[in-house]
């Protein structure tokens, strides 16, 4: 039988938020998902994006919209992925974390720089890329450190 660990374990504390933070990822990359497959129908908003024939287009939009549409499925299964690997307390879970926080900051930013081709995206985006970008950077900087040092995690990830 192996000893209780010593000191807080548990799936509380800060975790607590990661596990709110989990859940609303599940349900952004859903309806980023939806937006970025109705976005490349033939109709709405993404046809007048993606048409040569259109003011607005350029060739990059259709690329970012499957860009979206595919890394979110993909992010959406590693989520998932990853909170079955939360409740059952898996050792790995602290390395998926990471990996997480890694991959959503990598494709923000892979996002930001496309869509920073597109004269019309980047007149809309603006400041608001900057804000997004500070704002991963940020996420990468608080959660990342917690996953490798926090004592709650080593603790409650021991299968």
């Amino acid at each position: 039988m192996e000893d209780p660990p010593l000191g807080v374990s548990g799936l509380g504390g800060w975790l607590v938020l990661i596990q709110i933070g989990l859940y609303i990822s599940i349900i952004a990359r859903f309806v980023t998902m939806i937006q970025s497959l109705s976005m490349l129908s033939s109709s709405g908003t993404g046809s007048i994006l993606t048409s040569p024939d259109s003011p607005y287009y350029h060739p990059i939009w259709k690329t970012a919209f499957i860009f979206e549409g595919v890394s979110s499925v993909i992010m959406l299964l590693f989520t998932i992925i990853i909170l079955t690997s939360f409740y059952q307390k898996k050792l790995i879970l602290p390395r998926l974390m990471i990996i997480f926080y890694s991959v959503n900051f990598l494709l923000l930013l892979i996002t930001i720089l496309m869509l920073n081709e597109i004269p019309l995206a980047k007149e809309v985006q603006g400041a608001n890329s900057i804000s997004t970008l500070i704002g991963g950077i940020l996420g990468c900087a608080v959660w990342i450190p917690y996953f490798i040092r926090s004592e709650r995690v080593k603790n409650t990830f021991r299968n």
